[in-house]
Parts: C-alpha cells; structure tokens; sequence
C-alpha cells in the first residue's frame, strides 16, 4: 500500500480546473511561438459597434478564428471585406471562455504588398544584423568633388532633374551618367554593374544611384540584396535617391547618405556657386592669414638663429671657455687648501688624543690619584680613631657614673650574706649572723650583734 500513495497523491496534483487548463495553455502559446507572419483569405468578418474586428483567415485546407482589437485596426489604411487576400501579424493565444484556439491579429496590409514588404523586413533584418548598415561605415562626402556620377535611367525624369540642378549650383562640375534599367527583372544586374563600372574607372568622387517615384514593384530592385551589397562594398561615396522622401528602400540603408529625392541628391554632392564663392574668399583670408603668421614665425626664427650665431662664435666661445677655465682653477685651489686645512685640524686633533692617551700621563694621573686616595685613607682613618676616643671617653664617664665602685668610693658599702645575696632590709638579718661587707677597697667579716628594724 505504501508504494501507492505517492502515485495517488502525483496524480492529485495534477488534476486542473478547467479555467487553470485554459490559462496555461494560453500562456503557453503566447510566450512559445510570440509573433508570427501568415498569410491568408478573409471570411465571415464582422464589424460590431465595439470598433473590434472579427473574422476567419483560412486556406484551401484549414482555418483559423481571428480577432484585431481597434487599436490595431486603426491602422489599417483599406477597408477588409470577405475574400479579400491579406498578410498580418499575429500574436497565437485562446480564448479561455469557450477554450477557442485564435489569433491576435497586430497588423495587416493586403497580400501582394504585404508579401514584399515581409521581404523587405527579412532582407533588411539579416543585411543589419551583419552590420551592413551601421554608421561607421558610412563615408563623408567630399567637399569639392572633382566629378560626379550618375547612375540611374538615361530617359528618365530623375536624370533630367539632377542635370538641372547640378547646371544651377556648379556648372563647370563634370558629370558622367552610367545608364541603367531601374525597374523590372533586369533592372538589380544592370545597376549592380553601373555601381562596379563606375568604381573601375575612378573617374568620379561621389556616386548617385536612383530614380524617381513609383510603386512598390516599381522600386524594388533598389531593394534586392545584390544591389545593397554593390552599394555597401562601393570604394566611392554613395548617395541613395530612390522615389519620393516617403519611400525607403534597402539601398538607402546601405548607402553612404539617403537623399529624399534625386533633386535633393544632386543639391547634396554639389557646391553651390556662391557658396563656393564665400568658401574661395574664406580659403583667401585664411591663406593670407597663415602666410602672414608664417613670415612673423620665420622672421622670429631668424632673430633666434641670429642670437645663437652670435652665441657660437669661435672667439667668444674661446674667451668663455678660458674664463670657465680660470674659475675652475680658482675653486679647484680653493678646494685645495679646504683640505689641507682640514687635514691639519684632524691632525692636531689627533695628536691631542694621542698626547692625552700618553701612558707616561696616564701613570702620572695614576699616581697622583692614589697618592689623594692615600691621604684621604689616612685622614679618614685619623678622624675614625679621633672619633673612636671620645666616643670611648664619653661612654668611660658615663660607666663610671653608674659603676658601683664609685658608689662605694664615696662612703657606701655592699652588705652581703656569705651566700651572696645582697641585704637590703634589717628583717633579712638575723642577731649573731655573720655578714660580708663589701668597701671601696676591701672587704669586711662582720657579726651582727642586734638588728633594729626601725
């Protein structure tokens, strides 16, 4: 039983309502496959007060509901109707109230321009992502070109307009046309070759390469790839004029600089000739100005080499050298008797180190130190003796103050038993015992006749 539970309780775990499934899959479908392109027919469009569009978008085989909020189909610039073949772009999700599989509709155009127009995005996608267009490949153009070449239709309007314009700014500018097809099937291999023409005979310095307005299949060989890659890998600095400035093309992004129109192209790459005119006085002024420093710089220089001339002169150079010469005698002397001097000192000095390292002196000093140190022994000994006297004087008087003898030289006597215990009261004696009495000088046997105790 125990080895069932955790497939019971896995199995519980995955139980879902049916709104959870729902969302899941939702999410699972917006975040896996995001945007995608199709193509495909319309059928059963409703248009409900809401501002939303509804509809299928099927095939010969299959269909798919589809629903394009009014954000988004405010930007569609024509009127859908059933039948209709169109290209969009659609975010993939699910209606999760009824659990129905659709599509977000995010963009949609008809499917004849739409189609090229996913080419384009393709093609302009990849050619970016290998940095064909990115801005530090880009060129300048030149200022003051020697010669401009145009590389577009030769009965074409844009050639007329270019050539009227470059007339006007810069008429004494040579032009050189490199004709080619702009339109139709042809039309990518004869401009690919113009563009490599041009680059062979490096007549020119500035390229223009376009033509004037059309449709999106009238423009579209300036948006193959062979074309992008001509303009890309072109040694001279292209300018890419195709159509009105509301189309854009592949060839603009490659292109060193896009111009709006051919017209606008020509007024680019040429000078105009007043321009050019202030440009000449400006470029006088400044050479003058330049010619006028150069002198004042090269004039200054002379003064500078002059004074360095003089400075080299042979003689002056002698008379400084033989005053250097002196002037390093003279401290070289200098120096000389600095250290004679001190050589002198430190000799002195030593030869007072060594006089008073003498050991002729050192005996003397020696003697003479235990010479003091003997007389200091013998005064120090004659003051301890003096001071051991009196010292012994005072302590012989004071003994003798205190001596019993001298109690006895004045007149006392010691009175003893012949034991030797010393009488000192009339009751320790006893009528007809014998006594010792002790004088000054001598002693006394002595028997007592009486005592008075009084």
């Amino acid at each position: 039983m125990n080895h069932l539970e955790p497939a019971s309780q896995s199995r519980q775990q995955q139980i879902f309502t049916v709104t959870r499934l729902n969302s899941a899959v939702r999410m699972i479908l917006e975040q896996d496959l995001g945007l995608v392109w199709l193509t495909g027919e319309l059928s059963n469009l409703a248009m409900p007060s809401s501002g939303h569009w509804y509809f299928s978008l099927k095939d010969m085989s299959a269909q798919v509901r589809c629903a394009m909020f009014k954000g988004n189909n405010r930007r569609v610039p024509f009127r859908p109707q059933d039948g209709m073949q169109v290209l969009v772009q659609a975010r993939v999700s699910l209606y999760e109230p009824r659990g129905d599989y659709q599509l977000i509709i995010e963009s949609m155009q008809p499917a004849g321009d739409g189609m090229l127009a996913l080419r384009f995005e393709e093609l302009k996608r990849r050619l970016g992502a290998e940095g064909l267009f990115d801005e530090g490949r880009k060129r300048p153009l030149p200022r003051e070109p020697r010669a401009v070449g145009l590389v577009t239709s030769a009965t074409g309007a844009a050639l007329h307009d270019m050539l009227t314009v470059l007339e006007r700014r810069a008429p004494d500018l040579p032009v050189f046309i490199y004709p080619t097809q702009v339109q139709g099937s042809a039309a990518t291999a004869q401009i690919v070759s113009a563009i490599m023409l041009a680059n062979r005979r490096a007549e020119v310095d500035v390229l223009i390469v376009g033509r004037g307005g059309g449709s999106l299949e009238d423009l579209w060989c300036f948006n193959e790839e062979a074309v992008a890659r001509a303009i890309a890998g072109s040694a001279i600095p292209v300018v890419s004029a195709v159509g009105h400035e509301v189309d854009v093309t592949i060839s603009d992004f490659a292109a060193d600089l896009r111009a709006p129109t051919p017209s606008a192209a020509a007024e680019l790459v040429a000078p105009d000739r007043s321009t050019r005119a202030q440009r000449l006085v400006h470029l006088r002024q400044r050479l003058t100005q330049a010619m006028s420093r150069h002198q004042v710089a090269a004039r200054h220089g002379f003064v500078l080499l002059q004074k360095r001339l003089d400075h080299q002169d042979p003689k002056r150079r002698l008379e400084q050298q033989s005053q250097r010469l002196d002037e390093l005698d003279r401290r070289l002397q200098q120096h000389l008797r600095d250290r004679l001097h001190q050589g002198e000192r430190r000799l002195a000095g030593l030869a007072m180190r060594l006089q008073a390292r003498s050991p002729e002196k050192r005996l003397a000093i020696g003697k003479r130190r235990h010479q003091l140190a003997e007389e200091r022994l013998h005064a120090l000994i004659a003051k301890r003796q003096d001071l051991a006297r009196h010292r012994l004087a005072m302590l012989g008087a004071r003994l003798d103050g205190i001596s019993p003898l001298a109690t006895l030289g004045r007149g006392y006597a010691i009175v003893r038993t012949p034991s030797g215990e010393v009488i000192r009261r009339a009751s320790q004696v006893n009528a007809g015992q014998t006594l010792i009495t002790t004088l000054a000088e001598g002693a006394l046997r002595v028997r007592v006749d009486e005592v008075d105790n009084c």
